[in-house]
C-alpha cells in the first residue's frame, strides 16, 4: 500500500507543477489526484488563485454545478480541466461511451456530458488516466466522444496539452498532431510504456525520467493538504495520506 500511496502522490505533485502558471482551474466531482493536485499548487504557490472541484463544499465557488462550470468555460475564464476516458488514442480523442460500435457498445461507459464542449473552449486540458495498456490507450477509439484535433476552419481555443499515466507523461505537438513522450516514471522503462501503448508517439531513446516530487511539496501535501482533500474525497484521503498522531487522537 505505501508504494501504491507514494506513487499516485508522486502523481498529484506533477500535476501540480503543470498549473502553477493557471488562475483557474477547474475540476470534476470523481478526480481526487487532479483535485489534491489543484489543492497542492494553490497551497504552495498561490497559483491557481482559483480553485472549483465539484461536489466540493469548502472549495467550489460554483451555486449552478456544471451548467455554471460551462458557462466560466465559455467566458474563457478557465485556464486548466482534466479530461479521462475508457479509451485514448493517439490524436488525443477521448472514448467515453463505450467499447464496440455505438449503440451496442459493450461495456457502455457513464458518457460524454460535456467533455466535447470543454476540450474545445479550456486552453489546457491535461489528459489523465492511472492505467497505462492496450486496453485504454488505443491506436484509435471506437467513438469519439471529444476530439483531440479540429480543422482550421473551426474555433478552438482548448486542445490537449498532454497526458498523464502512471508510466509516463507525454507533450500533446498540435503542429504534428502526436504525442512525444516527455518523461518516464521510475517504476516504469522506456520498453514497458512501448509494450503497452496501443498508439505510436515521438520519443528519445534518452528519454528523462520523471523528477522526484520535493520533499518540501511532499510534506506540504501530507499535512495541511490533505485536510482539504479529505473534504471531498474522504475514502482517497484515508486511503492515500498518513494519519498524524494527532489528527488520528481528534478523530
Amino acid at each position: 500500500m505505501t508504494d501504491i500511496a507514494d506513487d499516485k502522490k508522486a502523481l498529484i505533485c506533477l500535476i501540480a507543477n503543470l498549473l502553477r502558471d493557471c488562475n483557474h482551474v477547474a475540476v470534476g466531482a470523481a478526480s481526487p489526484i487532479p483535485g489534491a493536485a489543484a489543492l497542492l499548487a494553490k497551497a504552495a504557490w498561490g497559483t491557481p488563485r482559483f480553485v472549483n472541484i465539484l461536489g466540493s463544499v469548502a472549495n467550489n465557488f460554483f451555486t449552478g454545478g456544471g451548467g455554471e462550470l460551462f458557462d466560466c468555460a465559455a467566458q474563457g475564464r478557465i485556464d486548466a480541466f482534466f479530461l479521462g476516458g475508457g479509451q485514448i488514442d493517439g490524436q488525443a480523442n477521448i472514448n467515453l461511451m463505450g467499447r464496440g460500435d455505438y449503440p451496442s457498445s459493450n461495456p457502455r461507459w457513464p458518457g460524454t456530458f460535456g467533455s466535447a464542449y470543454l476540450y474545445f473552449l479550456i486552453p489546457k486540458v491535461i489528459l489523465f488516466r492511472e492505467e497505462h495498456s492496450r486496453r485504454t490507450l488505443v491506436e484509435k477509439v471506437d467513438f469519439i466522444s471529444a476530439p483531440g484535433l479540429s480543422d482550421n476552419s473551426t474555433y478552438r481555443k482548448g486542445g490537449p496539452f498532454g497526458l498523464l499515466t502512471s508510466k509516463a507523461f507525454f507533450r500533446f505537438d498540435k503542429d504534428k498532431k502526436r504525442f512525444r513522450l516527455e518523461s518516464i516514471h521510475p517504476t516504469s522503462s522506456l520498453e514497458d510504456i512501448l509494450d503497452n501503448t496501443g498508439f505510436s508517439f515521438d520519443y528519445s531513446k534518452e528519454a528523462p525520467l520523471t523528477a522526484p516530487p520535493d520533499p518540501a511539496l511532499l510534506e506540504l501535501l501530507n499535512q495541511e493538504v490533505r485536510e482539504k482533500v479529505a473534504e471531498v474525497y474522504p475514502n482517497f484521503a484515508e486511503a492515500i495520506f498518513p494519519m498524524t498522531s494527532s489528527a488520528a487522537h481528534a478523530k
